[in-house]
């Protein structure tokens, strides 16, 4: 190769550098898709808790009828 095209060419990489770098972004990605998910679980979580306590509200609020036909 003549001089003028080493200049406007720029030269590849190592291979070794190449790999590091691609590793990284999937490890990258890896890390923001479980934090995803977690995230979404953790949402879910709350959403559930918070379904259950109103649940639970309501039904602290109703007859106790089990109570009712089971007097000692």
């Amino acid at each position: 190769m003549s001089q003028e095209f080493r200049q406007i060419v720029p030269t590849p990489p190592p291979a070794a550098d190449s790999f590091a770098t691609y590793q990284l972004a999937q490890e990258f990605h890896r890390e923001t898709q479980y934090r995803r998910e977690f995230e979404s679980y953790c949402q879910w979580y709350r959403q559930t808790a918070k379904r259950h306590q109103q649940e639970l509200q309501k039904m602290q609020g109703d007859i106790n009828l089990f109570r009712w036909f089971c007097r000692r």
